[in-house]
């Protein structure tokens, strides 16, 4: 596939990229069944799936080789986190990989470095602060509860803190590892860079967040159709199943649509990232508005369609659903990203007009 296809609209996945999507998929079906998932609600964390994701090569795939890394793309990346997405795997990879890609670009993973091979390898977790806004004083982090080291922002600085002891977990409805962190108590905090280019690498790290975030709810939402679509299948009403009824097969329709706009959107804010990084940059932070919308209304359709079962504890459906709200409010408010988008296009539009 020539290169440049995907900005074309051409969203068609290679066979390696098949192959690497097959793959997590059969490893998360195999490791992350939904009582795994429910077995890690009360710390948002499974260890030993985690320790298995990374001998999979998960975290190192995202870096370049000079550190270790085998040089995926972010489409590769997305690949990925919609399989953790439709598993609901309890597993921190995003926040890894996000911190660590940040970690390498602002040169805190030397080669020779002390600590690289464990954090490349995944056996020490990072966490990046994703909130879009600056925030002061402690930071409700989504993986707070479980990292060795966090990347934030002070001032027109990206630090690097270490803790000692880890903050206790808050509980929530998405089900992560979340807790409030304080700068001031961490017991190291080392100043990776300053200045523009630093905040520039700081909010690409926070795009790729919400690029893999979206990644997640589009695999979320896909299960959750299939719930769903299983479910209407086995009932019947007046000798019909549910599913020929225009009020189930419409919302079944348009979860499926929404799962092709959300891939295709965030396939192709994956491909500018990576190529033309200055061209499109509201893309990643679109396709994380669009599922963070759309994915709460799917998981809440898919609760409906299996009425009392559906909003039963037990019921896989009810899983999704707290996850499908939960997740996109992990790094703040998604309204900030929506203002972020139209800062980006009133900019671009204004410059176009001054320059014609």
């Amino acid at each position: 596939m020539d290169r440049f296809e995907l900005r074309r609209l051409d969203y068609s996945l290679t066979e390696d990229h098949v192959a690497l999507q097959a793959a997590y998929k059969q490893f998360f079906t195999t490791h992350c069944d939904i009582e795994t998932v429910r077995a890690a609600e009360g710390s948002g964390f499974d260890k030993n799936l985690w320790e298995r994701l990374c001998a999979m090569g998960a975290t190192t795939m995202a870096l370049p080789e000079s550190v270790g890394g085998d040089g995926a793309t972010l489409v590769d990346l997305c690949l990925v986190a919609e399989e953790i997405g439709r598993s609901l795997a309890p597993v921190p990879w995003i926040d890894q990989v996000c911190a660590t890609r940040l970690l390498e670009s602002l040169g805190g993973l030397p080669a020779d470095g002390a600590d690289t091979a464990d954090i490349v390898n995944g056996a020490r977790l990072v966490a990046v602060d994703p909130h879009q806004d600056p925030v002061d004083g402690a930071r409700l982090l989504p993986t707070g509860s479980v990292a060795d080291e966090l990347i934030v922002r002070d001032g027109d600085s990206v630090v690097r803190l270490s803790f000692g002891a880890r903050p206790a977990r808050v509980d929530n409805i998405g089900k992560l590892p979340m807790a409030w962190v304080d700068p001031a108590d961490a017991d190291s905090a080392t100043v990776l860079a300053r200045g523009p280019e630093a905040l520039a690498k700081y909010q690409r790290a926070l795009d790729e967040w919400r690029l893999l975030t979206a990644s997640a709810l589009v695999g979320l939402v896909e299960q959750t159709m299939t719930i769903a679509a299983e479910f209407a299948k086995t009932r019947y009403t007046l000798g019909v199943p549910i599913g020929t009824l225009q009020a189930i097969s419409h919302p079944l329709a348009n979860m499926a649509i929404t799962v092709a706009s959300g891939r295709n959107l965030a396939y192709r804010a994956g491909w500018f990232l990576d190529n033309e990084p200055d061209e499109r940059p509201e893309l990643a932070p679109s396709a994380f508005v669009f599922m963070a919308e759309e994915a709460a209304k799917a998981a809440t359709m898919a609760v409906h369609i299996q009425g009392g079962l559906g909003v039963s504890a037990e019921a896989a459906a009810t899983a999704y659903l707290v996850r499908a709200r939960g997740w996109p409010l992990a790094g703040g408010d998604p309204g900030a990203s929506a203002c972020r988008i139209a800062d980006l296009i009133a900019a671009r539009e204004t410059a176009h007009r001054a320059a014609n």
